[in-house]
């Protein structure tokens, strides 16, 4: 295993830690339904520049862009389905798919899409590492794979899948949810650029494409940011 793959375990990590998370998240949005819970990094602005990312790409493409409106997506890990909700807000007009290994994070994203009355949306309890062979079939794919701290919890969890750390076996399952010419869009705090490039690209179909800006910082002589956001395409 790689020096990339040895992260310390934590409960962010286990599903015990993200249904007791969901569940409190879905009482006080039922209490407040103002209150739809966190947006992860929203320090960075992550989300937006996901979103503005998406745009951008399908204006500048001029038609011949991997990225158009009409793009089928999924969203890996996706909570609150916050994320989805913004692409659907940014003029994206494709069906939207939220998956979540956690029940409760299901049925808490499903009653927000239905009180914002958010259409074309669907939001499904899965386990894509778990299930693996039931993504790695090709029989289900997106043109827009998205991940906004998945892969980051992932990495912090010590459940293994026929012998290989979940970091491991990430991308050669989400190698298959993309179809070809699409684009797998990233983004981490837990990983450097460098090392997200290697998780993603080492021995798999997947190509480094772009690399989204964050505002840099200097420390030790070196720049870097809090998180990186890249795009990976499917060749």
């Amino acid at each position: 295993m790689s020096d990339v793959e040895q992260l310390t375990s934590s409960k962010l990590g286990t599903k015990q830690y993200w249904d007791e998370f969901y569940n409190l998240e879905k009482n006080n949005y039922a209490e407040n339904p103002n209150d739809s819970g966190e947006c992860w990094f929203s320090d960075s602005g992550a989300e937006e520049k996901m979103v503005d990312f998406l745009v951008d790409e399908e204006e500048q493409g001029q038609g011949e862009s991997l990225i158009s409106l009409d793009c089928k997506m999924c969203d890996l890990g996706t909570g609150n389905g916050r994320l989805l909700f913004s692409i659907r807000e940014g003029g994206f007009t494709g069906h939207l798919t939220g998956l979540d290994y956690s029940q409760p994070a299901v049925e808490f994203s499903t009653k927000i899409a239905e009180q914002e009355e958010m259409e074309n949306i669907t939001f499904e309890h899965a386990d894509f590492l778990g299930d693996a062979a039931m993504w790695s079939t090709g029989n289900r794919q997106w043109d827009v794979v998205l991940d906004k701290g998945t892969l980051d919890a992932i990495a912090l969890s010590d459940i293994k899948y026929e012998g290989k750390t979940g970091v491991q076996t990430y991308p050669h399952v989400v190698q298959h949810m993309v179809k070809t010419r699409g684009v797998v869009l990233i983004t981490s705090c837990n990983f450097t650029s460098d090392e997200l490039v290697k998780i993603m690209t080492t021995d798999t179909c997947l190509k480094e494409w772009k690399h989204v800006k964050y505002p840099s910082f200097r420390f030790g002589g070196t720049d870097g940011s809090t998180v990186c956001t890249i795009a990976f395409k499917k060749e």
